[in-house]
């Protein structure tokens, strides 16, 4: 029987070779630091292999971390809309995403971040490249102090998401959604358009 030599053929052990090797480079060189000929090569494939499974980096990063939606697909819905009530959409947005059947994924992706070092860079990665990155570069902020306004919109957000979903802290936990909306939507706007306490 003649062995095969070089690199590995598309198996159903590949994608995991490779979704491994891309979880370890984005935490250690993060999103924008890892290539997809870096990633082949730490998994044994031709960078096109990985190209077949995964299609863009933007996807394999986000199967990297399972993550159970793809924001770029979501956040352009919301900011489409009148800039007035924007705190209040995203606000409606997310708690509608942890509300529903991703949710569970989420709580799993946030526990996961807060245990670990290297699952906290992961995630870390995936809140500034997919989610803030996308806000910073369609909301009309002053350039010098959009980093600041949405590392303060995902504070807000996480921190729900960590009371209500995984700490499970009453009465926020089953609080009904559109009260939420209601009184933290206005902070939300006011990180991204108000006051902000600089200048």
């Amino acid at each position: 029987m003649v062995r095969r030599t070089g690199r590995r053929p598309g198996n159903p052990d590949t994608r995991d070779a490779i979704l491994a090797a891309a979880r370890t480079a984005f935490a250690e060189k993060g999103y924008d630091g890892a290539s997809i000929r870096h990633i082949a090569t730490s998994a044994g494939v031709d960078p096109a292999l990985v190209h077949h499974y995964f299609g863009t980096k933007d996807k394999l990063f986000l199967a990297s971390m399972n993550a159970p939606l793809d924001p770029g697909e979501i956040i352009p819905e919301v900011l489409a809309g009148d800039p007035e009530d924007l705190g209040e959409r995203l606000v409606t947005m997310f708690l509608t995403i942890w509300d529903g059947p991703a949710g569970k994924a989420g709580v799993g992706l946030l526990r996961s971040a807060v245990s670990t070092e290297w699952t906290g860079r992961l995630f870390r990665e995936f809140v500034v490249t997919q989610v803030l990155r996308r806000v910073m570069q369609s909301v009309p902020m002053p350039p010098e102090e959009a980093p600041l306004r949405v590392s303060l919109v995902a504070s807000q957000l996480s921190g729900l998401a960590l009371v209500r979903y995984v700490i499970k802290v009453e009465p926020l936990a089953s609080t009904p959604r559109e009260v939420l909306v209601k009184a933290v939507g206005p902070t939300i706007q006011r990180y991204i358009f108000g006051d902000i306490g600089k200048g």
